[in-house]
């Protein structure tokens, strides 16, 4: 089944060029069928990369899934305008629509204090919304660390240095929902100057940690219910999305690691953790949302 997004939007080419089933908006109004509704809250620089990757993940399921594009106040400075207006809601045009999925992503504004964040006001009343609004919502990286803190006070930590790179992890439960057909361990990329701690997450007890890297730390967490799942890596990176970071880093002297073969700066990165993406979104789709949401999504229970 397809993913529904504008045919003139950036990513409908890209992934038609990659075999992937997109449709467009007026051939799915003929459809008579109940798509998953899928909101992306963006708060990624460069939208249209964000966009194009976590949309791939999204299609490779047999659901049909509906997706809006959401942005806070802030005016993106590497994403044109013309895009911004043409393809994304704002909160207040999407805050009376439910939702059965929500993702919400990362952003480089880690190594500030939440509250200096100038969006940080209008990401607490999305927070709030998405436990009466949507059913199951993904958080990414700062955006996880974002959720955890607001949802549970989870606090964030400052890395000594940057952890930048491609880590091995520990799947810690097999029968997990959303870790079904993953194997004892799987590649995953981070990029992110701050943590949260195991020892932190163990003392709420509405939520599991489902996997976890020796050198990366915690990376997927679930809340009991799988209504909030918190990704602290970027499963949704592009084999060469570190890449393009590499050079900024190093002339900062952060020096990513992992991620080159043999160390090489030449040669093009694995990209090993191409299935494990697929899978998680693929069950985060199929076993926490399409199994449990409610056909009529006026019908959803909030969180408590």
């Amino acid at each position: 089944m397809p993913i529904q997004i504008p045919d003139n939007l950036p990513a409908f080419a890209t992934l038609e060029e990659e075999n992937i089933f997109v449709i467009p908006d007026d051939r799915a109004v003929h459809q008579d069928i109940r798509a998953l509704k899928i909101a992306i809250l963006n708060l990624m620089p460069n939208k249209i990369v964000t966009e194009t990757q976590l949309l791939r993940l999204l299609s490779n399921t047999p659901l049909h899934v509906d997706i809006d594009l959401v942005q806070t106040g802030h005016i993106p400075k590497n994403t044109p305008q013309e895009h911004m207006l043409k393809f994304y809601k704002s909160f207040d045009e999407i805050r009376d629509n439910r939702y059965d999925g929500l993702i919400i992503t990362g952003a480089p504004v880690e190594q500030m204090e939440y509250a200096d964040v100038d969006y940080w006001d209008e990401l607490c009343e999305v927070f709030e919304w998405s436990k009466h609004s949507v059913f199951s919502t993904i958080h990414i990286c700062w955006g996880a660390q974002a959720a955890l803190y607001y949802h549970y006070g989870v606090p964030k930590y400052m890395l000594p240095r940057k952890l930048s790179g491609v880590f091995l992890h520990k799947t810690l439960d097999h029968h997990h929902p959303l870790m079904r057909g993953f194997g004892d361990t799987f590649f995953c990329p981070h990029s992110r100057h701050t943590e949260v701690r195991r020892e932190d997450i163990m003392k709420v007890n509405e939520l599991e940690i489902l996997a976890e890297s020796q050198e990366a730390g915690v990376h997927i967490v679930s809340d009991l219910s799988q209504r909030q799942v918190f990704l602290t890596g970027h499963c949704e990176y592009d084999r060469d999305t570190l890449a393009q970071e590499y050079d900024r880093d190093m002339k900062k002297g952060l020096n990513p690691k992992k991620y080159f073969p043999y160390g090489d700066v030449n040669s093009v990165p694995r990209f090993n953790w191409c299935c494990s993406a697929n899978m998680l979104y693929a069950n985060w789709l199929n076993h926490c949302v399409y199994q449990k949401t409610p056909y009529d999504l006026r019908e959803l229970e909030p969180l408590e």
